[in-house]
Parts: C-alpha cells; structure tokens; sequence
C-alpha cells in the first residue's frame, strides 16, 4: 500500500497522507517526478508502459516517472523510481530538478540527466514497463501525434531536450 504526503498550495506539508487509489476529493496535492535521460547524440530514453496500467497503457513516456511517497524526498524518489523501473542506480542527492509542472493535484518535479546507459542490459520492472527505447525530439513529436506517446504538450517536450545541456553533465558516461 503506497501513501503520499499531502501538500499545501505553497508546497508545505499539510501532515495528512492519501492511499494510492482511494478517493480523495479535489483538496490535496501531491509531488511526482519524472526523470528524462538524454544520451550523447541527443536522444531520450523512453519506455513503454505495460498493457495492465490503469492509466496510459501501453503508451509510450518520459524516461521514469512516479509519485513521491510519504516521507521521501523528490530526490529520494527519482532514486528510487530509476532504480525500481530501469534496474539504474542514479545519484540525485546534490541534484535539483530542472523544473517543476504545477498540476491539478500535485506538483510535477522533472530531473534531466545526461547518461548513455546500453539499453540491453537494463532491468525493468515487468508490472510497469514493457520496452524501453531511444528517441528523437523529432520522433517524439510524432509518437504523440500518432497517438502512442502520453499526450504531453509539445512545448514541454521540446524544454526538455533544450535544457539538456545544463543537466547534470557529471552522470554522462
């Protein structure tokens, strides 16, 4: 059973937590990360999503992504999350995410790291991710046209490879 830390609108906790999945109303909000690894020809790594996700399956997204559990940290979790949905073990602890999406219920923290990890040999997590692939700015953009990739804004997408450059450059290998 997976809880989360409840937050203000000023992102202070409010010292109530939710369950994952239990009906809540609209008077919470919740942290998320998401972690987008840009290799050195400038390609994202991207994963699928297993067929038996409630939300998005079988469509293709950012790198990782997952909510903030109660009592981590958005650094504590993008460690977390990589090392659960990719098997990778990513140093984010002097890390700050490059940016943050305020949401509806939450507050969306992404990270950009820059790393050329082989694909081949990485582990992922069978109940959350069905195929994992590198790809374009320009290949993204189609996904989402065609339909296969998570509806993000492309403006979104886009900011993301344009601050490649300033992510964390000493987890490139």
């Amino acid at each position: 059973m997976e809880t989360f830390d409840v937050y203000d609108k000023n992102r202070l906790k409010t010292g109530r937590t939710l369950v994952r999945g239990e009906q809540n109303g609209d008077d919470y909000l919740r942290l998320v990360v998401h972690i987008c690894i840009i290799n050195r020809k400038g390609e994202m790594l991207i994963q699928q999503r297993q067929s038996s996700r409630h939300s998005w399956a079988d469509m293709w997204d950012v790198s990782v992504g997952g909510g903030v559990l109660s009592g981590e940290t958005p650094c504590q979790a993008a460690e977390r999350e990589a090392a659960e949905e990719l098997g990778l073990k990513i140093d984010f602890s002097g890390m700050r995410p490059a940016f943050t999406v305020n949401f509806v219920h939450g507050f969306d923290d992404y990270f950009i790291v820059r790393s050329d990890p082989d694909i081949s040999s990485l582990k992922l997590q069978q109940e959350e991710v069905k195929d994992v692939k590198w790809a374009s700015l320009d290949e993204i953009f189609s996904m989402i046209d065609d339909g296969s990739f998570i509806p993000y804004h492309k403006n979104l997408i886009g900011l993301l490879f344009d601050m490649k450059e300033q992510a964390d450059a000493r987890n490139l290998h």
